[in-house]
């Protein structure tokens, strides 16, 4: 007996297996990858659900696509394939119905932590103080993406930026509004 038959079978050799029609392999194979494309699915959303529901679609494309895997070439990276793009479709499913922008205005709760509410005022004034201290171009283009609502793109053909320096601006002008609202 070679070593290799007293090891456990590779996820390829299980679905080149599961190819040619053995039905035990085919379940070993769906068995060992629901939990791994679960967990990660897990590492990189805010809804241990989504990661469930976009695992269980991902079961059933690897089901009705296994017939596409190539014997010989790594699996890991065909599931991952599969798995980004499940992911995004569930993501863009999601955030297409708008559901998540939603809120119920008679939620007190919503009045108690909106940032118009009294309660807040001075949080307000620490922010319009902050974007005051900032450079005009800079609190420009942090105007037009996070309170005008534009997008990356927009707002780069609106200042005459490149789409990457205008996301370096972003990410330097939040750091910096951060910095600056908790000294204060």
């Amino acid at each position: 007996m070679t070593s290799e038959s007293s090891s456990p079978p590779t996820w390829e050799s299980l679905a080149v297996q599961a190819q040619g029609g053995d039905k035990k392999a085919y379940h070993k194979l769906l068995s060992e990858i629901f939990p791994y494309v679960r967990n990660y699915l897990m590492g990189g959303l805010s809804n241990a659900e989504w990661a469930e529901d976009i695992a269980q679609d991902v079961l059933l494309s690897v089901h009705k696509s296994l017939h596409t895997y190539s014997a010989g070439k790594s699996f890991k990276p065909w599931l991952m394939a599969i798995t980004q793009f499940r992911r995004a479709d569930y993501l863009r499913k999601h955030y297409s119905t708008r559901q998540n922008m939603q809120t119920d205005l008679d939620d007190h709760n919503f009045q108690a932590t909106h940032v118009t509410n009294p309660a807040h005022a001075g949080e307000l004034k620490d922010m319009e103080a902050a974007l005051g201290k900032l450079p005009e171009k800079q609190r420009r283009l942090f105007m037009l993406v996070r309170v005008e609502g534009y997008s990356i793109e927009e707002a780069a053909k609106e200042m005459d930026m490149s789409v990457s320096a205008v996301k370096v601006s972003l990410h330097r002008t939040l750091k910096k509004l951060r910095e600056d609202i908790e000294l204060s």
